[in-house]
C-alpha cells in the first residue's frame, strides 16, 4: 500500500508543479540599488555602474523575500556573483527568449521591454514604448526563482518517493531501510494520525496521495528555503500564489468529493431557526461564505508564517549593518545578540517548518473528512 501511495505522489508532484507555474507571478525586486552583473559566475565591480549608497535594510529584506528573474548567489566586498535566470516573454504573436542578465544596464531594457525599477508597475516586465500607456499585454512566463526552486523541489521529490517506492518493489516483505526507513515513519503518521482520524477509515485511500504530496511539498520547501546556499533560500512556500494553488486544490478537492447531504446542510442547516432562512437565506449565504473562507485560510496562514519567519532572521542581520553604521563598536556588540537571536529562530523555523505542513494537511483532511460525512441512520 505504501509503495502504491510513492507511486501516486509522483504524478501529484507533476500535477501541482504545472498549475503552480501556470499561477506563479513573474516579478522581481528591481530598484535603484540592483547590483548589475553580466553572466552566472562573473561580477563586476558595482561602483561602475552606480554610487555608494547608505544601508537600507528594508529593500535587502524585500529583495531575499519577493520573487526575482535572477537569484543571487553571494557578494564580496562590492563583487556580487549572480545566476541570470531565463526571460520569456509572449507579445503580440511573438515569442521572446533571452536571459535576465540582457536588463544589467543603466536602463533596464532590452529588445524593446524594460524591466520596471520604480513606480506601480515596479518590477515587471512592460514594453518600453507602451509604459503607462494600454497596450498590447507582456505575457511573462519567466524561468523566476521561486520556479527553478520549485522545479528542484519537485525533481528531489520525485528522486526520494521513487526510490523508496524501488525500495518496496526490491525488499517486499522485508524491513525498510536507507531512504525508507526515514520516511516510512513520516508517510505512517500522515496516514494513520491525519488522514484515517480526519477521514475515516474506509473512505481515507483514495485522499493520501494528495495529502502525503502537499506534506512533503510544504515541508521540503520550508527547509530548502531555511538553507541560504544555492539552491536553498528561494521563498517558495512564503509566495501567495504557490500557497493559493495549493489552496484551490483542496477547495476543488472537497466540492467535488462532498456527498449528497453535505451539500443539503449547506443549503438548509439542521437545527437553525426558519426566520435564518426565508425569506433571506442568511445561513446558506454564510454557509457559502465558510466554503470559499476554509481554503482562503489556508493559502494566508502558510504564505504569512513562512515569510514572516524570513523577515524576522532577516531583521536580525540588518540590526548588525544598521548599528555598524554609527560605529563599529556597536555592530560589534550587537552582532552578538543578533547571531544568538538568529541562530534561535533558525530552531523556532525548524519546527514551524514541520508545523506548518502538518497544519495545512491537517486541516485539508478535516475539509475532506465533513465533506464525506452521511446523515445518521435511526
Amino acid at each position: 500500500m505504501i509503495k502504491r501511495f510513492t507511486w501516486n505522489i509522483g504524478l501529484f508532484n507533476l500535477l501541482v508543479l504545472f498549475t503552480i507555474l501556470l499561477a506563479v507571478p513573474r516579478q522581481t525586486y528591481a530598484g535603484e540599488n540592483d547590483t548589475v552583473t553580466v553572466s552566472a559566475m562573473e561580477s563586476q565591480t558595482a561602483s561602475a555602474v552606480k554610487e555608494k549608497e547608505s544601508f537600507n535594510a528594508g529593500e535587502l529584506i524585500m529583495e531575499h523575500v519577493v520573487d526575482n528573474h535572477e537569484w543571487h548567489i553571494a557578494g564580496i566586498g562590492e563583487k556580487h556573483i549572480i545566476v541570470p535566470l531565463p526571460v520569456i516573454l509572449f507579445y503580440d504573436g511573438s515569442l521572446y527568449a533571452f536571459w535576465s542578465s540582457a536588463f544589467h544596464n543603466p536602463t533596464h531594457s532590452y529588445k524593446g521591454f524594460v524591466l520596471q525599477p520604480e513606480g506601480p508597475q515596479k518590477g515587471k516586465i512592460v514594453r518600453e514604448d507602451l509604459a503607462g500607456i494600454t497596450g498590447p499585454k507582456v505575457y511573462d512566463f519567466s524561468i523566476t526563482k521561486t520556479v527553478l526552486a520549485l522545479f528542484f523541489s519537485v525533481a528531489l521529490m520525485l528522486v526520494i518517493f521513487l526510490s523508496v517506492a524501488k525500495g518496496y518493489r526490491k525488499n517486499k516483505g522485508e524491513a525498510p531501510t536507507g531512504v525508507q526507513s526515514l520516511f516510512e515513519p513520516i508517510i505512517l503518521f500522515v496516514r494513520d494520525d491525519i488522514a484515517k482520524s480526519s477521514i475515516g477509515e474506509k473512505r481515507y485511500e483514495k485522499f493520501m496521495p494528495y495529502l502525503l504530496t502537499i506534506f512533503f511539498f510544504i515541508f521540503l520547501n520550508n527547509l530548502l528555503g531555511m538553507i541560504p546556499i544555492f539552491p536553498g533560500g528561494a521563498n517558495v512556500t512564503g509566495n501567495i500564489a504557490v500557497t493559493m494553488v495549493m489552496a484551490v486544490f483542496t477547495f476543488f478537492i472537497t466540492s467535488f468529493t462532498g456527498t449528497k447531504h453535505y451539500w443539503i446542510d449547506i443549503v438548509n442547516t439542521p437545527g437553525v431557526p426558519w426566520w435564518l432562512k426565508f425569506p433571506l437565506p442568511l445561513m446558506p449565504i454564510v454557509e457559502i461564505i465558510g466554503i470559499i473562507t476554509k481554503p482562503f485560510v489556508l493559502m494566508i496562514r502558510l504564505f504569512a508564517n513562512i515569510t514572516a519567519g524570513h523577515i524576522i532572521q532577516l531583521g536580525f542581520v540588518c540590526l548588525i549593518f544598521i548599528f555598524g553604521a554609527i560605529g563599529v563598536g556597536f555592530g560589534y556588540g550587537v552582532s552578538v545578540v543578533s547571531v544568538a537571536f538568529m541562530l534561535f529562530m533558525s530552531l523556532i523555523e525548524l519546527l514551524v517548518a514541520f508545523i506548518q505542513a502538518y497544519v495545512f494537511t491537517l486541516l485539508s483532511a478535516l475539509y475532506f473528512g465533513l465533506a464525506m460525512v452521511e446523515p445518521e441512520k435511526h
